[in-house]
């Protein structure tokens, strides 16, 4: 399934670590004499020629043989099963783990059984989905459960390695059940996703060593665990283009860290010759500053000194001026003090009317306020007087009405106008002691007065 000429170097790693693995797990024991299986009549002899000292059988299990002839013993260790049987009965006369007993060789017969856990590695080489080579290794531990029933159903006879035919049996098996499940799996599901491979091999080894839903028809035997190690693609060309997309993804990814790392160390480099150059230029503008501030030291020196000695020169001659100018000066100084004495006389006169014309203001401001204080109160007692007949007015009885009304008929006389002609007026069916009375008489009299008006007019 491989190109010719060009080998798959990992393929070949991983077979190769996968037999010195198993080389590894072998048991390593001292080649000799194998132990007493099912009773040969034909050693008989021998057996009887000499009694056998304590020995370690040369087997997978460390048993030991001890006694002589028909009187021997039988020494099992700790984790092994044994099944002890005797000519002319049906059923064991023992069986079980690490059960010592003694032994005759002319009428007995034992097996001896590792109880430790088998370890079983497996190299399925496999056609997935897309019909391309796929080698699955993984290793499956097993161990005896029912060793009355597994003694029964398995065959334990190789003396050397008792559960060799197992082990193979077991491996032929999962390599089948690999087969049929890797079928109907992608490439890519194979490779990144085991767990399916893993559950389907488990559930059918499961169902053949310990039978299905805890049945009697299993092997007597259980299953510890199912790994899968390793699902590498048989073919080179195939292994190489399905790294190939994840390659140039991370090639792409390496060469764009690449480029911005160039273009990071460019943009450092330009930035530290742009430094450069700057700090450059930072040092010829300070050197042609430092330059014009020593020609301007220059310059400013011979100025000062021709300036110097020019006013060395007018200051003998302005000496001479000021003497001739200070009697002037002290004339206009003199002047000047008269003048602002005068000034200062008008700025006080001044100011003495305008004090006066203040103190004249604030009398008149002062009688004004006085005036409305006078008027305000005048007006409050008007007000109070006002409302104080009011109250008196509202407290007067009928009687003092009518005496007021009958008091104020002569002045109600007096503005009523003169008459052209005279009408006499009966009123009749009042009661004048009331004011009720009185008031409907006057108003009878108003009434008629003013029809009389109305009728002039």
């Amino acid at each position: 399934m491989s190109t010719p000429g060009k080998g798959n170097a990992y393929l070949e790693q991983v077979v190769a670590q996968q037999a010195v693995l198993e080389d590894d797990l072998r048991a390593r024991r001292i080649p000799g004499e194998p132990p007493l299986a099912p009773s040969p009549l034909a050693k008989r002899d021998r057996a009887l020629s000499a009694p056998l000292p304590d020995r370690p059988s040369p087997g997978p299990v460390d048993i030991r043989i001890t006694g002589f002839w028909r009187w021997k013993n039988v020494l099992v260790p700790p984790n092994a099963y044994v099944v002890h049987t005797r000519r002319g009965r049906q059923e064991p006369l023992h069986i079980g783990l690490g059960v010592s007993f003694r032994y005759n060789p002319s009428t007995d017969s034992f097996l001896v059984v590792p109880g430790a856990t088998q370890t079983i590695l497996i190299n399925a080489y496999c056609v997935c989905q897309e019909l391309q080579g796929v080698l699955v290794q993984g290793y499956v531990q097993w161990g005896i459960h029912s060793f009355p029933t597994a003694y029964r159903k398995l065959d334990f006879a190789d003396l050397q390695d008792p559960m060799r035919l197992v082990n193979l049996q077991l491996r032929e098996q999962a390599e089948a059940a690999i087969k049929d499940k890797v079928a109907t799996m992608g490439i890519r599901d194979v490779l990144s996703d085991k767990q399916p491979i893993i559950e389907e091999l488990t559930a059918r080894l499961r169902a053949v060593a310990e039978g299905e839903d805890n049945s009697d028809q299993g092997l007597g035997l259980r299953i510890v665990t199912v790994q899968i190690k390793e699902a590498v693609v048989s073919s080179s060309r195939l292994w190489e283009n399905l790294q190939k997309p994840y390659r140039a993804e991370q090639g792409q990814v390496a060469r764009l860290a690449e480029l911005r790392s160039e273009e990071a160390i460019g943009q450092r480099e330009m930035a530290a010759e742009r430094l450069k150059e700057t700090q450059r230029l930072e040092y010829e503008r300070e050197l042609a500053e430092l330059r014009a501030r020593n020609d301007a030291w220059q310059f400013d020196t011979e100025v000062a000194e021709r300036l110097r000695r020019t006013q060395r020169t007018h200051d003998d001659s302005r000496a001479v001026a000021e003497l001739e100018t200070e009697t002037t000066r002290h004339a206009l100084r003199m002047e000047r003090e008269r003048h602002a004495e005068e000034a200062e006389t008008g700025r006080l006169r001044v100011e003495r009317e305008q004090e006066l014309k203040r103190l004249e203001l604030d009398g008149e401001l002062e009688l004004a306020r006085s005036r409305t204080l006078a008027d305000h109160e005048r007006a409050l007692l008007d007000v109070e007087r006002t409302r104080l007949r009011a109250e008196i007015d509202n407290q007067q009885t009928p009687s003092s009405l009518q005496a007021k009304l009958i008091d104020s008929l002569p002045e109600i006389m007096e503005r009523l106008p003169k008459p052209e002609e005279l009408r006499m007026v009966s009123i009749n069916g009042g009661d004048r002691t009331t004011v009720s009375g009185l008031l409907a008489e006057l108003a009878v009299v108003v009434g008629v007065l003013r029809s009389a008006v109305n009728g002039d007019s």
